[in-house]
């Protein structure tokens, strides 16, 4: 659904949309239901969730008006209350000690989240602690800073958690298609790689906005799984970006996935023929297609692509040759571009 006509069910607290999205503000920090009795932020300050785990992991913190961690109908004691302690101390790591303190039974806490919001409660927890990460990331802080007010002390330990909340556990996978993920540091900062044993499906910077949702995208529609891992295609893109950032790559040949509609993915193919060190316009890539009033629809599907640096649509640019947006960041643009301007030209295609 559009974002629009969720905001018009906001707008309306329509108690039809009642479990179907939820609302992070941005300008509060908060996330509600769509029948929250508050007053309605500005359409601008709005972003749009299907579930309760993806507006955590996205860094926003429950309403305290519309508790959007519980059942509209039937508020739960134990929830609220340890939903408030994790509140005054989101960074908390929980132990049966803890919830002794509350006087709350640990079996019983994992049973009602579990019942309520299909995350146990230390799920819940942990994907408060992963949302704060994210937000200092975003916001520019070092990658050990998030890691630490996480509370984790390992980079190891907080990379696997980050990997752990895309996706069921392997003994839930049952006969579901399961993915790996993993993380890979470069020099422009950490990226994520999703792939199954014969090709890359997503590519991207950990601190891209709205990575969460795009992740849980990819995994609702292709039915996935999606844990901790490594396979031969992780491997492959690891060692040739290590390449690509030393100057010393100019042709990716780890095998892709392309996951998209026949258009987007015609762009993302003329993408990928773009020599390294030049740049194309919008409509420089509309015309080649033979559709020269469609820039538009070519920068979103541009922007769409969900394997950075390898399908390199940071290599477009405004026909008055300024750079425009860029999910990575205008700042990395701006870097990739100037690095591929010292390598040979040589198209960066990909084995399909």
């Amino acid at each position: 659904m559009r974002d629009k006509e969720l905001y018009k069910a906001l707008v309306e607290k329509d108690s039809a949309y009642e479990g179907v999205f939820f609302v992070g503000v941005k300008s509060t920090g908060i996330f509600c239901r769509p029948t929250c009795p508050a007053r309605k932020p500005k359409y601008e300050n709005c972003e749009f969730f299907t579930s309760a785990k993806e507006a955590l992991l996205a860094s926003f913190r429950p309403c305290k008006r519309c508790r959007p961690l519980s059942h509209p109908n039937q508020v739960s004691e134990v929830v609220q209350k340890l939903v408030e302690a994790v509140e005054e101390n989101p960074e908390k790591r929980w132990c049966d000690a803890d919830f002794r303190a509350l006087s709350v039974d640990a079996s019983t806490a994992r049973r009602q989240f579990k019942k309520r919001f299909g995350m146990t409660f230390v799920e819940y927890a942990r994907a408060r602690r992963m949302g704060l990460a994210m937000k200092e990331i975003r916001s520019g802080g070092a990658v050990l800073d998030a890691q630490l007010a996480a509370g984790y002390e390992s980079g190891s330990g907080f990379r696997d958690a980050f990997s752990r909340i895309m996706g069921a556990a392997p003994s839930r996978a049952d006969k579901r298609v399961v993915w790996k993920a993993s993380w890979i540091d470069t020099e422009l900062g950490p990226m994520v790689a999703i792939s199954d044993e014969e090709a890359l499906y997503l590519l991207e910077f950990v601190d891209r906005r709205g990575l969460e949702r795009e992740v849980e995208r990819l995994r609702m529609k292709n039915k996935a799984a999606i844990v901790p891992g490594e396979t031969g295609p992780i491997d492959s893109i690891r060692r040739e970006l290590q390449l690509y950032f030393k100057g010393e790559l100019s042709a990716f040949e780890t095998p892709v996935k392309m996951i998209g509609t026949d258009f987007q993915k015609s762009v993302w193919c003329e993408l990928m023929k773009i020599p390294a060190g030049t740049t194309v316009s919008y409509a420089d890539l509309a015309a080649v297609l033979g559709r020269p009033s469609a820039y538009r629809a070519v920068a979103r599907a541009n922007g769409t692509n969900q394997l950075a640096i390898v399908i390199p649509c940071h290599r477009v640019i405004n026909s008055n040759g300024e750079l425009c947006g860029y999910a990575g960041g205008l700042a990395r643009k701006e870097w990739l571009i100037n690095h591929e301007k010292k390598m040979p030209k040589k198209s960066l295609l990909q084995k399909a």
